[in-house]
């Protein structure tokens, strides 16, 4: 029979239905991009805070280090408990150089690491360390650093930034820690006013300016650099 031996021929392509489209694929929508930001944002801030962290831990070590390496660059003197150092210079530094909160917290580490009796304070002539020279007779100057280096830097970061402002804010400092380290030695030694300012103001006053006008030197032409790397 010839129709057994009929082929039959596969369909052909326009055997399609007519009314089959294909679709482009959506865009993705501002909803859904804001959605996905938001996840990569949730993702990443952690890391971020980490580093930011990490950063302001290494300065306040640094900066503590610092301090610790000038309060042994010590001088002391006969007729005063309160021996002379660089110390100053370095709080006033770090006042100008670091934010007012960053700068109180860098001289709040290193008065901790003195208080755990590491060797960052400077050498006493009572031969202290840890918390019974932190609250000997020099403590009120010890204490008055973060305030005075907080201070410093306040006032210099409303300024101009230049080298008469930044000795203005380092002046300021200095006389805090001059101010608050004398009235705690009256209060410890039970001495007049006047021995007070004649054993431990009086006789560090060429010293602290000389720092001063170091300090202000190096913070404002460091605050000159980088306003022309910037």
């Amino acid at each position: 029979m010839s129709g057994c031996n009929a082929h039959v021929s596969p369909p052909s392509r326009s055997s399609a239905p007519a009314n089959l489209k294909i679709r482009p694929m959506k865009p993705t929508s501002n909803a859904e991009g804001n959605l996905v930001n938001k996840v990569l944002s949730q993702q990443f801030t952690p890391i971020a805070a980490d580093s930011s962290l990490l950063r302001k831990a290494g300065i306040a070590l640094a900066g503590s280090a610092l301090v610790a390496v000038c309060a042994h660059v010590a001088l002391p003197l006969y007729f005063t408990p309160v021996p002379l150092t660089l110390q100053t210079f370095a709080v006033l530094l770090l006042g100008l150089v670091l934010s007012p909160r960053m700068a109180a917290a860098t001289l709040g580490a290193y008065l901790l690491e003195g208080a755990m009796g590491l060797p960052v304070f400077a050498p006493s002539v009572l031969g202290a360390n840890g918390l019974a020279h932190l609250f000997g007779p020099t403590g009120g100057y010890l204490l008055a650093y973060p305030l005075a280096a907080a201070l410093a830097s306040f006032l210099w970061r409303r300024s101009h930034r230049g080298f008469l402002a930044a000795a203005l804010s380092a002046a300021a400092g200095s006389l805090v820690i001059l101010a608050i380290g004398a009235f705690w030695l009256l209060i410890f030694s039970h001495a007049s006013a006047e021995n007070v300012l004649t054993l431990a103001v009086i006789p560090f006053l060429p010293g602290d300016a000389l720092k001063m006008v170091a300090a202000a030197a190096l913070a404002s032409g460091f605050a000159r650099w980088r306003r022309q790397t910037v």
